[in-house]
């Protein structure tokens, strides 16, 4: 659709910025960008020559005979351009963009002078959690919401959100919480940042049908594709810390400030915010350090069919109905997860007489018991 489209300086920016980073692939950027090898470079080229690849100044931000005057002007305009950014955000980002930061205290002290804050108000620490040693070993996903446009429709943000750097890997502005319409947005992802090893969820629609660890089709499209599919303990939100500490940032820093008319508009915020989250907002819970600073793309890449299990060929298989999620096997009918309808199972024995396994490829997803009538 053509409000999905991005500009060409934007997909620019956004390939140079992958391959800059640390042991990225520039020639599987350049194929999941749909361009040619020679054309990436001479991108990426002229990005590493400062010339100019998106709307921002690419001016130098240091000069020798800045004063302190001009140094709290800078802190004000960090904290006008952001609201929700705290001291320690903003000290980093004068760090980073080569200024001779103050303190976070003297910042505080700088916001609370000239009425920028609350005077009640302070940052919080954040809270230790455990995070993957290395990029898309875990991504999280989850949607934010729903949140109503001034148009009158709904917008449920999906966020996905990579574990080890932080790194947002998508914000998408959908209007519904359906199966296809996450596939829809999922894919166009995995195709341009790779596929991780596994994908952190609630147990919600469309990922969950309200009980861990249940089948469904999202979850069987990827075990097609090598990505597990984890579900989330009940009752335990600190497990999905991240996801809801991210949708906190992005409430406060997009949707409570932004009139958003439509789904182009609020797309078009999203993906705004999520180059500065990514890019330029220092980042507490990875010690100041901007989510990009920490993130690769993944090696393993979209494929160019989507993979179907093999089974050797003495091995007993079944297809599954259509419409009926049940196999027959030794003059019986045995009930199997409705997700894998139309798909092709094998029925493999276990540890002891009368006991097999249902697998669907490598992963086991029922048993049949001739033991019992069940």
């Amino acid at each position: 659709m053509a409000w999905r489209a991005r500009s060409v300086m934007d997909a620019r920016l956004e390939f140079c910025r992958l391959a800059c980073l640390e042991c990225s692939n520039v020639s599987a950027l350049c194929e999941r960008f749909g361009i040619s090898r020679q054309t990436g470079y001479v991108w990426l080229r002229r990005w590493q020559l400062g010339e100019p690849l998106e709307d921002r100044s690419r001016r130098p931000h240091v000069s020798p005979l800045r004063t302190e005057a001009d140094l709290e002007r800078s802190v004000l305009d960090i904290r006008d351009e952001h609201p929700a950014w705290g001291a320690r955000k903003i000290a980093r980002r004068l760090h980073d963009i080569g200024l001779d930061a103050p303190s976070a205290s003297t910042v505080h002290a700088i916001l609370n002078r000239h009425g920028r804050i609350d005077p009640k108000a302070g940052d919080r620490l954040a809270a230790g959690r455990f995070e993957r040693e290395a990029p898309n070993l875990l991504w999280q996903m989850d949607f934010k919401g729903r949140m109503q446009l001034s148009c009158g429709k709904w917008c449920h943000p999906l966020t996905i959100i990579d574990d080890h750097s932080r790194f947002a890997i998508g914000i998408e502005a959908c209007l519904d919480e359906q199966l296809e319409t996450v596939r829809g947005r999922l894919e166009p992802i995995l195709r341009r940042y790779g596929l991780p090893m596994a994908i952190y969820t609630d147990n919600g629609n469309p990922w969950g049908t309200g009980v861990p660890n249940q089948w469904t089709r999202l979850r069987v499209w990827l075990l097609k594709l090598g990505i597990q599919l984890i579900h989330a303990r009940p009752y335990h939100p600190q497990g999905r810390g991240k996801n809801e500490r991210f949708h906190r940032s992005l409430k406060a820093e997009v949707i409570d400030f932004a009139t958003l008319t439509g789904q182009a508009q609020a797309q078009k915020a999203f993906d705004r915010w999520r180059d500065i989250y990514n890019h330029h907002r220092p980042h507490q819970g990875i010690g100041m350090a901007v989510p990009a600073s920490r993130y690769n793309p993944s090696p393993r890449s979209f494929p160019q069919r989507l993979p179907e299990p093999a089974y050797d060929s003495g091995e007993i298989t079944r297809s599954v109905s259509s419409t009926k999620g049940y196999i027959s096997f030794k003059g019986q009918n045995w009930r199997v997860p409705g997700a894998f309808k139309s798909e092709r199972l094998a029925i493999r024995p276990l540890n002891r007489d009368g006991l097999y396994g249902v697998f669907f490829g490598a992963t086991q997803i029922a048993k049949i018991d001739l033991k019992t009538t069940t």
